[in-house]
């Protein structure tokens, strides 16, 4: 296994904001939406942290660093992540890694 961590102020990040026009919109479909929008950009990527803005939990719920910020945003900013998906304005948050070849 290989375990990745960056500084995260060298990592350029890209921010995509999405609305979908759906009150009934699931996390697990929010999900599937941002792999899938991950997938296009790069087919080998992976979501290392998210939130449900609906009811407040996160990954991972571990307190990770000493930051001024939350730990789901530290610990995949720690480990590179390069892009954001922002789901209904906060609604759902997915941070991803995006892995160029």
């Amino acid at each position: 296994m290989t375990q990745i961590f960056s500084d995260p102020g060298d990592t350029p990040h890209e921010l995509i904001e999405k609305t979908v026009d759906d009150p009934e919109l699931t996390f697990h479909q929010a999900k599937d939406l941002a792999k899938k929008i991950a997938q296009e950009k790069c087919k080998n990527c992976m979501i290392l942290s998210w939130k449900n803005g609906k009811t407040g939990e996160f990954y991972p719920t571990r307190e990770c660093g000493t930051q001024n910020k939350p730990a789901w945003i530290y610990y995949a900013q720690a480990r590179g992540a390069n892009l954001t998906i922002n789901i209904n304005n906060g609604e759902y948050i997915f941070m991803i890694l995006i892995i160029e070849d």
